[in-house]
Protein backbone atom coordinates (compact mmCIF):
# COMPACT_ATOMS: atom_id res chain seq x y z
CA UNK A 1 0.00 0.00 0.00
CA UNK A 2 1.44 3.43 -0.94
CA UNK A 3 2.44 5.67 1.95
CA UNK A 4 -0.04 8.54 2.42
CA UNK A 5 1.10 11.90 1.09
CA UNK A 6 1.52 14.77 3.49
CA UNK A 7 -0.20 18.06 2.76
CA UNK A 8 3.12 19.84 2.44
CA UNK A 9 4.68 17.26 0.15
CA UNK A 10 6.04 19.04 -2.94
CA UNK A 11 7.14 17.25 -6.13
CA UNK A 12 10.21 15.18 -5.36
CA UNK A 13 9.76 15.39 -1.59
CA UNK A 14 8.42 11.83 -1.05
CA UNK A 15 11.59 10.45 -2.63
CA UNK A 16 13.75 12.52 -0.27
CA UNK A 17 11.71 11.36 2.72
CA UNK A 18 12.25 7.79 1.55
CA UNK A 19 16.01 8.41 1.20
CA UNK A 20 16.07 9.70 4.78
CA UNK A 21 14.28 6.55 5.99
CA UNK A 22 16.62 4.36 3.99
CA UNK A 23 19.77 5.96 5.38
CA UNK A 24 18.38 5.70 8.89
CA UNK A 25 17.74 1.99 8.36
CA UNK A 26 21.32 1.43 7.20
CA UNK A 27 23.22 3.67 9.61
CA UNK A 28 21.14 3.29 12.77
CA UNK A 29 19.67 -0.21 12.46
CA UNK A 30 22.42 -1.79 10.35
CA UNK A 31 20.06 -3.04 7.63
CA UNK A 32 21.55 -3.89 4.20
CA UNK A 33 20.81 -1.14 1.69
CA UNK A 34 19.20 -3.35 -0.94
CA UNK A 35 16.91 -5.07 1.57
CA UNK A 36 15.88 -1.84 3.30
CA UNK A 37 15.08 -0.12 -0.01
CA UNK A 38 11.80 -2.00 -0.46
CA UNK A 39 10.34 -0.81 2.82
CA UNK A 40 11.72 2.72 2.63
CA UNK A 41 10.50 3.38 -0.93
CA UNK A 42 7.25 1.41 -0.78
CA UNK A 43 4.57 2.91 -3.03
CA UNK A 44 6.93 5.11 -5.03
CA UNK A 45 7.10 4.83 -8.83
CA UNK A 46 10.21 3.19 -10.35
CA UNK A 47 11.93 6.49 -11.23
CA UNK A 48 11.58 7.73 -7.66
CA UNK A 49 12.79 4.41 -6.27
CA UNK A 50 15.88 4.73 -8.45
CA UNK A 51 16.43 8.27 -7.12
CA UNK A 52 16.06 7.07 -3.53
CA UNK A 53 18.68 4.40 -4.12
CA UNK A 54 21.04 6.83 -5.84
CA UNK A 55 20.80 9.41 -3.05
CA UNK A 56 21.39 6.83 -0.32
CA UNK A 57 24.17 4.94 -2.11
CA UNK A 58 26.12 8.10 -3.03
CA UNK A 59 25.65 9.50 0.48
CA UNK A 60 27.14 6.31 1.93
CA UNK A 61 29.97 6.29 -0.62
CA UNK A 62 30.99 9.84 0.32
CA UNK A 63 29.92 9.93 3.98
CA UNK A 64 33.29 10.85 5.56
CA UNK A 65 33.83 13.59 2.97
CA UNK A 66 30.32 15.02 3.41
CA UNK A 67 30.77 15.07 7.17
CA UNK A 68 34.11 16.85 6.79
CA UNK A 69 32.39 19.57 4.77
CA UNK A 70 29.56 19.91 7.29
CA UNK A 71 31.92 20.01 10.27
CA UNK A 72 33.99 22.70 8.57
CA UNK A 73 30.92 24.93 8.26
CA UNK A 74 29.48 24.58 11.79
CA UNK A 75 30.75 26.24 14.96
CA UNK A 76 29.73 23.28 17.08
CA UNK A 77 29.81 19.76 15.63
CA UNK A 78 26.41 18.24 14.96
CA UNK A 79 25.88 14.78 16.50
CA UNK A 80 26.44 12.11 13.87
CA UNK A 81 22.94 10.75 14.37
CA UNK A 82 21.26 14.19 14.32
CA UNK A 83 18.53 14.61 11.72
CA UNK A 84 20.00 17.97 10.71
CA UNK A 85 23.28 16.29 9.74
CA UNK A 86 21.47 13.59 7.78
CA UNK A 87 19.37 16.14 5.91
CA UNK A 88 22.48 18.15 5.05
CA UNK A 89 24.14 15.00 3.73
CA UNK A 90 21.15 14.31 1.49
CA UNK A 91 20.98 17.88 0.19
CA UNK A 92 24.72 18.15 -0.45
CA UNK A 93 25.10 14.81 -2.23
CA UNK A 94 22.41 15.78 -4.70
CA UNK A 95 24.30 18.92 -5.63
CA UNK A 96 27.82 17.50 -5.53
CA UNK A 97 27.26 14.05 -7.07
CA UNK A 98 23.84 13.87 -8.71
CA UNK A 99 23.67 17.21 -10.54
CA UNK A 100 20.68 18.66 -8.67
CA UNK A 101 20.41 22.46 -8.63
CA UNK A 102 21.08 23.91 -5.14
CA UNK A 103 17.67 25.61 -4.92
CA UNK A 104 15.91 22.32 -5.70
CA UNK A 105 18.03 20.36 -3.25
CA UNK A 106 17.36 22.72 -0.33
CA UNK A 107 13.65 23.07 -1.18
CA UNK A 108 13.17 19.32 -0.75
CA UNK A 109 15.56 19.12 2.22
CA UNK A 110 14.15 21.68 4.66
CA UNK A 111 10.76 19.94 5.10
CA UNK A 112 12.67 16.82 6.21
CA UNK A 113 13.89 18.62 9.34
CA UNK A 114 10.31 18.42 10.71
CA UNK A 115 10.32 21.32 13.14
CA UNK A 116 14.03 21.07 13.84
CA UNK A 117 16.78 23.61 13.12
CA UNK A 118 15.73 24.61 9.60
CA UNK A 119 17.62 27.87 9.88
CA UNK A 120 20.83 26.01 10.74
CA UNK A 121 20.42 23.57 7.86
CA UNK A 122 19.64 26.39 5.40
CA UNK A 123 22.62 28.44 6.61
CA UNK A 124 25.16 25.62 6.49
CA UNK A 125 23.93 24.47 3.09
CA UNK A 126 24.13 28.01 1.70
CA UNK A 127 27.61 28.59 3.11
CA UNK A 128 28.90 25.38 1.57
CA UNK A 129 27.28 25.65 -1.85
CA UNK A 130 28.35 29.28 -2.30
CA UNK A 131 31.93 28.12 -1.83
CA UNK A 132 31.45 25.75 -4.80
CA UNK A 133 32.95 22.68 -3.06
CA UNK A 134 33.86 19.43 -4.78
CA UNK A 135 34.03 15.95 -3.33
CA UNK A 136 37.53 14.50 -3.27
CA UNK A 137 38.38 11.63 -5.58
CA UNK A 138 38.86 8.97 -4.52
CA UNK A 139 36.37 9.11 -1.65
CA UNK A 140 37.73 8.65 1.85
CA UNK A 141 37.13 5.25 3.42
CA UNK A 142 35.53 5.30 6.88
CA UNK A 143 38.49 5.70 9.30
CA UNK A 144 37.71 2.53 11.24
CA UNK A 145 37.59 0.49 8.01
CA UNK A 146 40.85 1.98 6.70
CA UNK A 147 42.55 1.20 10.03
CA UNK A 148 41.21 -2.37 10.09
CA UNK A 149 42.29 -3.13 6.52
CA UNK A 150 45.67 -1.47 6.98
CA UNK A 151 46.25 -3.70 10.00
CA UNK A 152 45.49 -6.80 7.95
CA UNK A 153 46.95 -5.94 4.55
CA UNK A 154 49.08 -2.79 4.88
CA UNK A 155 48.63 0.85 3.89
CA UNK A 156 49.03 0.16 0.16
CA UNK A 157 45.88 -1.97 0.24
CA UNK A 158 43.80 0.79 1.80
CA UNK A 159 45.02 3.25 -0.82
CA UNK A 160 44.11 0.78 -3.57
CA UNK A 161 40.71 0.23 -1.92
CA UNK A 162 39.99 3.96 -1.91
CA UNK A 163 41.02 4.27 -5.56
CA UNK A 164 38.79 1.34 -6.54
CA UNK A 165 35.92 2.89 -4.55
CA UNK A 166 35.82 5.82 -6.97
CA UNK A 167 35.45 3.62 -10.06
CA UNK A 168 32.34 2.01 -11.48
CA UNK A 169 32.77 -1.78 -11.16
CA UNK A 170 32.87 -3.56 -14.52
CA UNK A 171 30.05 -5.86 -15.60
CA UNK A 172 31.19 -9.37 -16.46
CA UNK A 173 29.52 -12.52 -17.71
CA UNK A 174 30.19 -16.23 -17.52
CA UNK A 175 29.46 -18.28 -20.63
CA UNK A 176 27.43 -21.48 -20.65
CA UNK A 177 29.91 -22.91 -23.17
CA UNK A 178 33.51 -21.96 -22.44
CA UNK A 179 34.45 -23.27 -25.87
CA UNK A 180 32.71 -20.25 -27.42
CA UNK A 181 34.76 -17.64 -25.55
CA UNK A 182 36.25 -16.07 -28.68
CA UNK A 183 32.86 -15.87 -30.37
CA UNK A 184 31.13 -14.17 -27.46
CA UNK A 185 34.04 -11.87 -26.67
CA UNK A 186 33.72 -10.49 -30.19
CA UNK A 187 29.91 -10.47 -30.22
CA UNK A 188 29.75 -8.59 -26.91
CA UNK A 189 32.64 -6.27 -27.79
CA UNK A 190 34.32 -7.25 -24.55
CA UNK A 191 37.55 -8.63 -23.16
CA UNK A 192 38.21 -12.09 -21.76
CA UNK A 193 40.53 -13.00 -18.89
CA UNK A 194 39.70 -16.73 -18.85
CA UNK A 195 37.84 -19.38 -20.81
CA UNK A 196 34.13 -18.81 -20.34
CA UNK A 197 34.53 -15.18 -19.22
CA UNK A 198 33.83 -11.83 -20.90
CA UNK A 199 34.18 -8.38 -19.36
CA UNK A 200 31.65 -6.07 -21.03
CA UNK A 201 32.23 -2.50 -22.19
CA UNK A 202 30.92 0.19 -19.87
CA UNK A 203 27.26 1.05 -20.24
CA UNK A 204 26.15 -2.27 -21.72
CA UNK A 205 22.38 -2.82 -21.41
CA UNK A 206 22.24 -6.44 -20.25
CA UNK A 207 18.81 -7.66 -21.46
CA UNK A 208 19.38 -6.17 -24.92
CA UNK A 209 22.73 -7.85 -25.56
CA UNK A 210 23.07 -10.82 -27.91
CA UNK A 211 22.99 -14.13 -26.08
CA UNK A 212 20.99 -13.00 -23.05
CA UNK A 213 17.53 -14.17 -24.14
CA UNK A 214 18.80 -17.55 -25.29
CA UNK A 215 20.75 -18.06 -22.04
CA UNK A 216 24.23 -18.17 -23.54
CA UNK A 217 25.64 -16.37 -20.49
CA UNK A 218 24.84 -14.84 -17.12
CA UNK A 219 26.21 -11.88 -15.17
CA UNK A 220 28.92 -12.88 -12.70
CA UNK A 221 32.00 -11.10 -11.40
CA UNK A 222 35.29 -12.68 -12.41
CA UNK A 223 36.36 -13.31 -8.81
CA UNK A 224 33.00 -14.91 -8.04
CA UNK A 225 33.61 -17.41 -10.83
CA UNK A 226 36.86 -18.69 -9.30
CA UNK A 227 35.40 -21.12 -6.70
CA UNK A 228 33.62 -23.23 -9.33
CA UNK A 229 36.65 -23.00 -11.64
CA UNK A 230 38.63 -24.92 -8.99
CA UNK A 231 36.44 -27.98 -9.54
CA UNK A 232 37.33 -29.96 -12.66
CA UNK A 233 34.78 -31.39 -15.08
CA UNK A 234 32.04 -33.15 -13.19
CA UNK A 235 31.55 -36.12 -15.53
CA UNK A 236 28.23 -36.76 -13.82
CA UNK A 237 29.59 -36.68 -10.27
CA UNK A 238 27.63 -35.07 -7.44
CA UNK A 239 28.27 -31.65 -5.93
CA UNK A 240 26.49 -29.70 -3.20
CA UNK A 241 26.37 -25.97 -3.94
CA UNK A 242 25.67 -24.53 -0.49
CA UNK A 243 24.34 -20.98 -0.06
CA UNK A 244 23.84 -21.21 -3.80
CA UNK A 245 21.48 -18.37 -4.76
CA UNK A 246 21.26 -16.44 -7.02
CA UNK A 247 22.94 -19.25 -8.93
CA UNK A 248 26.06 -18.17 -10.79
CA UNK A 249 28.14 -21.01 -9.35
CA UNK A 250 25.26 -23.47 -9.73
CA UNK A 251 25.14 -22.74 -13.45
CA UNK A 252 28.92 -23.00 -13.79
CA UNK A 253 28.85 -26.43 -12.18
CA UNK A 254 25.85 -27.62 -14.20
CA UNK A 255 27.55 -26.44 -17.40
CA UNK A 256 30.63 -28.46 -16.39
CA UNK A 257 28.62 -31.69 -16.20
CA UNK A 258 28.18 -31.87 -12.43
CA UNK A 259 24.98 -33.24 -10.91
CA UNK A 260 24.21 -30.21 -8.73
CA UNK A 261 22.12 -29.90 -5.59
CA UNK A 262 21.75 -26.18 -4.94
CA UNK A 263 20.76 -25.29 -1.37
CA UNK A 264 19.82 -21.87 -0.02
CA UNK A 265 17.65 -20.55 2.80
CA UNK A 266 16.10 -17.66 0.85
CA UNK A 267 12.95 -18.51 -1.10
CA UNK A 268 13.11 -15.25 -3.06
CA UNK A 269 16.74 -15.74 -4.08
CA UNK A 270 16.04 -19.34 -5.06
CA UNK A 271 13.29 -18.10 -7.37
CA UNK A 272 15.95 -16.06 -9.17
CA UNK A 273 18.17 -19.14 -9.32
CA UNK A 274 15.38 -21.20 -10.89
CA UNK A 275 14.67 -18.42 -13.39
CA UNK A 276 18.37 -18.33 -14.34
CA UNK A 277 18.45 -22.10 -14.78
CA UNK A 278 15.37 -21.96 -17.01
CA UNK A 279 16.84 -19.16 -19.15
CA UNK A 280 20.15 -20.96 -19.65
CA UNK A 281 18.64 -24.42 -20.15
CA UNK A 282 20.77 -25.85 -17.34
CA UNK A 283 19.49 -28.16 -14.62
CA UNK A 284 20.02 -28.60 -10.89
CA UNK A 285 18.09 -29.88 -7.93
CA UNK A 286 17.01 -26.79 -5.99
CA UNK A 287 16.42 -27.07 -2.23
CA UNK A 288 15.22 -24.39 0.18
CA UNK A 289 16.69 -25.21 3.58
CA UNK A 290 18.68 -23.96 6.55
CA UNK A 291 22.07 -25.68 6.41
CA UNK A 292 22.16 -25.81 10.19
CA UNK A 293 19.30 -28.33 10.18
CA UNK A 294 19.31 -29.80 6.63
CA UNK A 295 21.05 -33.05 5.71
CA UNK A 296 21.49 -34.46 2.18
CA UNK A 297 20.28 -37.93 1.27
CA UNK A 298 23.80 -39.12 0.44
CA UNK A 299 27.41 -37.85 0.62
CA UNK A 300 28.70 -35.87 -2.36
CA UNK A 301 31.86 -36.04 -4.44
CA UNK A 302 32.43 -32.31 -3.97
CA UNK A 303 31.07 -29.44 -1.91
CA UNK A 304 31.18 -25.73 -2.68
CA UNK A 305 30.37 -23.58 0.35
CA UNK A 306 30.04 -19.91 -0.58
CA UNK A 307 29.53 -19.01 3.05
CA UNK A 308 27.46 -16.12 4.43
CA UNK A 309 29.89 -13.31 5.13
CA UNK A 310 30.26 -9.58 5.71
CA UNK A 311 30.45 -8.97 1.92
CA UNK A 312 33.17 -6.35 2.43
CA UNK A 313 34.74 -7.64 -0.78
CA UNK A 314 31.87 -6.16 -2.82
CA UNK A 315 31.99 -2.74 -1.13
CA UNK A 316 32.34 -1.01 -4.51
CA UNK A 317 28.84 -2.19 -5.44
CA UNK A 318 27.39 -2.03 -1.92
CA UNK A 319 28.89 0.93 -0.03
CA UNK A 320 26.61 0.30 2.94
CA UNK A 321 28.82 -2.59 4.09
CA UNK A 322 31.56 -0.15 5.07
CA UNK A 323 29.16 1.51 7.52
CA UNK A 324 27.26 -1.55 8.78
CA UNK A 325 30.14 -3.97 9.35
CA UNK A 326 32.49 -3.84 12.32
CA UNK A 327 34.34 -6.25 14.61
CA UNK A 328 31.12 -7.61 16.16
CA UNK A 329 29.56 -8.53 12.81
CA UNK A 330 32.83 -10.04 11.56
CA UNK A 331 33.11 -12.22 14.67
CA UNK A 332 29.47 -13.34 14.48
CA UNK A 333 29.74 -14.33 10.83
CA UNK A 334 33.07 -16.09 11.36
CA UNK A 335 31.35 -18.18 14.03
CA UNK A 336 28.54 -19.05 11.61
CA UNK A 337 31.03 -19.96 8.88
CA UNK A 338 32.84 -22.33 11.23
CA UNK A 339 29.51 -23.96 12.13
CA UNK A 340 28.55 -24.41 8.47
CA UNK A 341 31.97 -25.79 7.58
CA UNK A 342 31.77 -28.33 10.40
CA UNK A 343 28.37 -29.52 9.14
CA UNK A 344 29.23 -29.50 5.44
CA UNK A 345 32.28 -31.72 5.74
CA UNK A 346 30.13 -34.49 7.18
CA UNK A 347 28.46 -34.72 3.75
CA UNK A 348 31.66 -35.20 1.73
CA UNK A 349 32.84 -38.59 0.43
CA UNK A 350 36.38 -39.85 1.13
CA UNK A 351 38.83 -38.24 -1.30
CA UNK A 352 36.19 -35.58 -1.99
CA UNK A 353 37.00 -31.92 -2.63
CA UNK A 354 35.76 -29.00 -0.53
CA UNK A 355 35.74 -25.45 -1.88
CA UNK A 356 35.29 -22.71 0.73
CA UNK A 357 34.71 -19.14 -0.44
CA UNK A 358 33.69 -15.74 0.93
CA UNK A 359 33.32 -12.36 -0.78
CA UNK A 360 35.11 -10.73 2.16
CA UNK A 361 38.27 -8.73 2.68
CA UNK A 362 38.53 -9.86 6.32
CA UNK A 363 41.15 -12.47 7.21
CA UNK A 364 38.87 -13.80 9.96
CA UNK A 365 36.48 -14.98 7.24
CA UNK A 366 39.17 -16.37 4.97
CA UNK A 367 42.75 -17.28 5.87
CA UNK A 368 42.12 -17.49 9.62
CA UNK A 369 38.92 -19.47 9.15
CA UNK A 370 40.64 -22.13 7.07
CA UNK A 371 43.67 -22.30 9.36
CA UNK A 372 41.35 -22.96 12.28
CA UNK A 373 39.42 -25.56 10.28
CA UNK A 374 42.56 -27.48 9.28
CA UNK A 375 43.83 -27.51 12.85
CA UNK A 376 40.69 -29.34 13.99
CA UNK A 377 40.04 -31.50 10.89
CA UNK A 378 43.17 -33.56 10.33
CA UNK A 379 41.48 -35.62 7.63
CA UNK A 380 41.63 -32.60 5.30
CA UNK A 381 44.69 -31.25 3.49
CA UNK A 382 45.16 -28.20 1.28
CA UNK A 383 44.79 -28.76 -2.46
CA UNK A 384 46.58 -25.67 -3.80
CA UNK A 385 45.27 -23.82 -6.83
CA UNK A 386 47.33 -24.13 -9.98
CA UNK A 387 48.00 -20.86 -11.87
CA UNK A 388 46.71 -22.55 -15.04
CA UNK A 389 43.29 -22.93 -13.42
CA UNK A 390 42.95 -19.24 -12.67
CA UNK A 391 41.99 -16.20 -14.75
CA UNK A 392 44.62 -13.87 -16.15
CA UNK A 393 45.90 -11.54 -13.43
CA UNK A 394 44.87 -13.77 -10.51
CA UNK A 395 47.53 -15.94 -8.89
CA UNK A 396 47.55 -18.35 -5.94
CA UNK A 397 48.98 -17.23 -2.62
CA UNK A 398 52.02 -18.92 -1.12
CA UNK A 399 49.64 -21.24 0.75
CA UNK A 400 47.78 -22.14 -2.45
CA UNK A 401 44.65 -20.16 -1.66
CA UNK A 402 43.14 -17.55 -3.96
CA UNK A 403 42.88 -14.04 -2.55
CA UNK A 404 41.73 -11.09 -4.65
CA UNK A 405 42.26 -7.60 -3.23
CA UNK A 406 41.39 -4.08 -4.43
CA UNK A 407 44.60 -3.90 -6.47
CA UNK A 408 43.93 -7.18 -8.32
CA UNK A 409 43.57 -6.38 -12.05
CA UNK A 410 43.54 -2.70 -11.11
CA UNK A 411 44.76 -1.56 -14.53
CA UNK A 412 41.86 -3.42 -16.16
CA UNK A 413 39.12 -2.13 -13.84
CA UNK A 414 39.65 -4.32 -10.78
CA UNK A 415 37.58 -7.16 -9.40
CA UNK A 416 35.64 -8.02 -6.26
CA UNK A 417 37.44 -9.07 -3.10
CA UNK A 418 37.29 -12.84 -2.57
CA UNK A 419 38.92 -15.63 -0.62
CA UNK A 420 38.85 -19.18 -1.98
CA UNK A 421 40.38 -22.33 -0.49
CA UNK A 422 40.37 -25.84 -1.94
CA UNK A 423 40.79 -28.77 0.41
CA UNK A 424 40.79 -32.54 -0.12
CA UNK A 425 39.53 -35.17 2.25
CA UNK A 426 41.66 -38.20 3.04
CA UNK A 427 40.67 -41.72 1.98
CA UNK A 428 39.03 -42.32 5.36
CA UNK A 429 35.69 -40.68 6.15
Amino acid sequence: MPRPSRPEDAPGLPARRAALRLLDAVLRRGDPLELALHGAAQGLPPADRALVHAIAAETLRHLPDLDALIDGATRQPLPHDAKARMVLRIALIQVLALGTAPHAAIATALPLVDGGPRKLVHGVFGTLTRADPILPSPPALPPEVAARWAGQWGEAMTQAAATAYALRPPVEVTLRDAGETTRWTEALNGRSFAPGHVRLPEGAAIPDLPGFAEGAWWVQDLAASVPARLLSKGEGRTVLDLCAAPGGKTMQLAASDWHVTAVDQSKKRLERLSENLARTGLSAEVVQADLRTWTPEAPADAILLDAPCTATGIYRRHPDVLHRIGPRQIAELAELQAELLARAVQWLKPCGVLIYATCSLERAEGEEQIAQFLSSHTDFTPHPADPAELPEGIAPTAQGWVRTLPDTLKEQGGTDGFFVARLRRSTKA
